[in-house]
């Protein structure tokens, strides 16, 4: 999974890494020590680097906001994705999956005493062999079930049992109900079902790749990436690379819907990949990721965009990689994945700040 010079996954349980050609090169941040703002970054005060080394992302806050469970690979170019925890100030890093396998989307619930994460690792115990990429940049599709368990790592029980792609699970403001995209049908679509795996329910049906579906804060809507082919040729070369468990993401843009699927629109039409989407805490915003401003697509930062598509605003201004935006649940910080300040190159953090609006 490749954009620019390296970019792995988009949610699909890979770290995503982007190194942009021509931007300047920064000092490594020790830990605890706060980083100004690039300019323009108005949104944004009092920046912590939280971890250090490897690729991190995906870091989604607990209902208390005082834990982010998060995806971490040790290495920059080696290694699987495990199932990390921290405080959300810095302190008490620890993983919380088996180490087996590759795991993504990791999410807190039932109060913060469980967690939601997906994983390879009965289809496999090692990590999974990269895509095929004699027919361009793809995206593999894994062998991922969804898992729950205790926020230490233990009672691990299966949620999921099809032997497809069930991953990129998150919950409803309530907790009551598991939203995840899976190829279950066929398809990359979303789905619902309740927190034991039961009342399965089909939220999207237009073919294409559906995914990273996150509830607004009242529960009423969703938001999620969608990238659908236009031409027969394009619906040819999705179907196909679906049955070789790839897909490519050659164009993503952001859409909204009522929580049941009903009344979807689209919300950006900005070309390149948008994507990452997470509602703003007033519920009429969403902040995502998007290189649509980026020459020749390498860089990515962070914007902030109506739910009727109004009010682009630019949020990030560093030049390489920013993605993977939450807000905590009162609104007053945001956590994300950036390759600023990193140790080494292609290095992928996580950093959280104080929200201004």
């Amino acid at each position: 999974m490749r954009i620019g010079r390296r970019l792995q996954g988009l949610g699909f349980g890979m770290v995503v890494v982007v190194a942009a050609c021509g931007a300047p090169e920064q000092a490594a941040v020790p830990q605890g020590v706060f980083v100004d703002p690039e300019p323009g970054e108005a949104h944004l005060q009092n920046i912590q680097k939280l971890t250090f080394g490897g690729n991190n992302a995906e870091g989604y806050f607990s209902k208390s906001g005082q834990q982010i469970i998060f995806q971490r690979q040790e290495h920059v170019s080696e290694g699987c994705d495990q199932q990390y925890v921290i405080n959300a100030d810095g302190t008490g890093l620890r993983r919380v999956s088996n180490g087996e396998g590759r795991t993504t989307c990791g999410y807190f619930y039932d109060d913060d005493r469980r967690i939601l994460y997906s994983s390879t690792f009965e289809h496999a115990a090692a990590c999974p062999a990269p895509p095929d990429h004699s027919q361009g940049y793809v995206w593999p599709i894994g062998h991922f079930e969804i898992y729950t368990a205790a926020s230490d790592g233990s009672d691990l029980r299966k949620l999921t049992d099809n032997g497809t792609y069930n991953a990129e699970a998150t919950l409803s403001p309530d907790g009551s109900r598991i939203i995840f995209t899976s190829t279950m049908d066929g398809d990359l679509d979303i789905y619902t079902m309740n927190v034991d795996g039961s009342d399965l329910v089909r939220v999207t049906n237009r073919v294409g790749y559906d995914g990273g579906a996150f509830f607004s804060p009242d529960g009423s809507m969703i938001v999620w990436r969608a990238g659908y082919p236009e031409t027969a040729a394009d619906s040819a070369d999705y179907v196909g690379l679906l049955e070789q468990r790839t897909v490519r993401p050659g164009s993503l843009e952001i859409w909204v819907a009522n929580a049941d699927g009903s009344d979807a629109r689209q919300v950006t039409n900005l070309g390149g990949a948008n994507f990452a989407p997470f509602f703003h805490p007033d519920g009429q915003r969403i902040i995502f990721a998007s290189n649509h401003e980026s020459q020749g697509g390498r860089a990515f930062n962070l914007y902030l965009v109506g739910i009727d598509g109004t009010g682009l605003e630019r949020v990030t201004y560093h030049g390489e990689f920013d993605s993977f935006p939450m807000f905590s649940p009162d609104g007053s910080r945001l956590v994300w994945a950036s390759n600023r300040h990193g140790e080494e190159a292609r290095e992928t953090n996580l950093f959280i700040a104080d929200w201004i609006d």
